[in-house]
């Protein structure tokens, strides 16, 4: 009986181990399953963010003047700039996708009786590029980018500030094609673009609205004895015909005014041209220091236009060139100074240190030339020039 008891028992404990083991298999087994199909979302999401790289750097700077019975003179005032870089990157396999986003808009405060808020930055650079890898660090390209403002733009003078920019006018839209070769070494990103098919928009806009208060406004500032009761519809027909209102004066001032083989002047609110386009750009950081450069060139495809001066020496005998430009006719510049040969120019410069976490020192400088494109100097008088703006700040700012 005994020896029966205890081989039941043996039995029963060889079953029970059995059925352990066959346990322990399968949950080891699928364990390992799990654990293998865990490793590998990990490694799909760890090289879908290393596919992604958003990086930039925003902040705010400000600075403020204080003067009390200061004998060498100036005013108070409050500067305040607020800025913004931003780089998207899309690189898996052989597709790379770009975007870059820089912006700013300053205000300072005078302590004036007129004009105490003036604008002192306005700037919008949104550029996009899309390529295809065919050979290491070369890519075949499509690039698009636009350029603006936000705000009004003035000439502060004394009793009159004529508006010399705004929304759309002007900016600057390009679209084109060509081959772009990008390659990291030690810390820096370089990246050179140049594409034979370049289209460049180039807009001075003014809405019907906008461009019959500007132009009552400048109307009445010509002329001190003038009222609003003396503002009618026929008056601002009458300035449309004669090109004296502001889409006008803006179109001048931009070049998006050409003359036809025939000596027509014609007003157009955007001038549109296909042209050659080169794009460099060097992106370096170096623990909490971040320098960038860029710059752009655009040259259209295309001759000389009409020769107004020459026309105008022909219709004029005994007159020089002198008097040509002393009779205003500045519009030789929207044509003979656009051909291929002369290019619009865009050179950016950005540099950002960070310390103590949130405090920053930059430097920002742009410089700008574009054939076509007239500037008043101080006494007023316009011709084409070059275009610099430099801004030095500390504040608060964060890069990531």
């Amino acid at each position: 009986m005994q020896k029966k008891i205890f081989t039941l028992a043996l039995a029963l404990m060889a079953a029970l181990t059995m059925t352990a083991q066959n346990v322990d298999k399968a949950t080891v087994t699928a364990n390992a399953e799990a654990a293998a199909k865990a490793g590998a979302d990990l490694q799909k999401l760890e090289q879908a963010e290393k596919a992604w790289k958003f990086d930039g750097t925003v902040g705010l700077n400000a600075a403020a003047t204080g003067l009390v019975n200061w004998a060498a003179g100036g005013k108070n005032n409050v500067n305040g700039i607020a800025y913004a870089k931003l780089h998207l990157l899309y690189h898996k396999n052989a597709i790379a996708w770009e975007t870059n986003f820089d912006t700013d808009f300053g205000l300072t405060w005078i302590q004036q009786k007129e004009d105490p808020f003036q604008k002192s930055s306005d700037n919008i650079k949104l550029a996009t590029k899309f390529g295809w890898e065919f050979k290491q660090n070369w890519y075949l390209t499509v690039l698009g980018s636009f350029q603006s403002q936000y705000a009004l733009g003035r000439n502060y003078q004394d009793g009159y500030n004529p508006i010399i920019s705004k929304w759309l006018a002007p900016s600057h839209t390009d679209i084109s094609v060509g081959i772009d070769w990008k390659k990291s070494y030690k810390g820096a990103d370089f990246s050179i673009y140049l594409s034979p098919i370049a289209g460049r928009i180039t807009t001075a806009y003014i809405g019907n609205t906008w461009n019959e208060r500007y132009t009552k406004e400048m109307w009445l500032a010509a002329d001190p004895t003038r009222t609003e009761a003396d503002w009618t519809p026929a008056v601002y027909q009458e300035l449309m015909n004669t090109h004296q209102d502001l889409r006008s004066e803006l179109q001048d001032l931009n070049g998006t005014i050409r003359y036809d083989q025939q000596g027509n002047m014609v007003y157009s609110n955007a001038r549109i041209e296909m042209g050659l386009s080169f794009k460099g750009g060097i992106a370096y950081t170096y623990k909490d220091l971040k320098l960038s450069t860029t710059l752009a060139l655009f040259s259209p495809y295309q001759g000389k236009g009409f020769n107004v001066k020459d026309a105008w020496l022909a219709d004029n005998p005994g007159k020089t060139e002198a008097d040509f430009w002393a009779a205003g006719y500045y519009f030789e510049w929207s044509n003979n100074n656009r051909y291929f040969g002369m290019f619009d120019v865009d050179w950016d410069v950005a540099l950002s240190y960070q310390f103590l976490k949130c405090l920053q020192v930059t430097l920002q400088t742009s410089l700008k030339y574009y054939p076509g494109t007239l500037v008043a100097d101080q006494e007023g008088v316009l011709a084409e020039r070059c275009q610099f703006k430099g801004v030095i700040g500390i504040g608060v700012g964060y890069s990531f």
